[in-house]
């Protein structure tokens, strides 16, 4: 079980950097799906960024998975705004826009991505 652990928590670990790094090679993307009422993009982009970089590291690190992966829950439910922000306001990422199927697909990956998460910080 530890070694299925270690290989999903290194996946998962090494898709968020990844995703984090993103954040800083192209903010604007990011931007645009922040919500209005938040304000301040660039700070919500970048901070989102740091968070999935440093706790993607930390689902890599056997010692701190647990405590990433359920730091990661959360924030994964907070970034879910910005999901319903581009649904709701048709709002494309990166200049393409999702169809409906395109949002549900988007909508079970994060549904899975939270079940993997769960298990990988031992919630369930």
């Amino acid at each position: 079980m530890n070694v299925t652990r270690n290989i999903v928590g290194a996946i998962v670990g090494v898709a968020f950097i990844w995703i984090g790094a993103a954040h800083f090679k192209n903010p604007k993307a990011f931007n645009e799906i922040v919500p209005s009422y938040l304000g301040a993009p660039y700070f919500w982009t970048y901070a989102s960024g740091v968070f999935e970089i440093a706790l993607g590291v930390g689902l890599i690190i056997p010692a701190t998975r647990t405590m990433s992966a359920r730091c990661l829950v959360a924030l994964v439910l907070v970034m879910s705004l910005a999901n319903l922000n581009m649904y709701l306001n048709d709002i494309p990422f990166n200049g393409n826009l999702l169809s409906a199927t395109g949002h549900v697909i988007r909508l079970i990956v994060q549904v899975v991505l939270l079940a993997v998460l769960l298990w990988l910080g031992a919630i369930f």
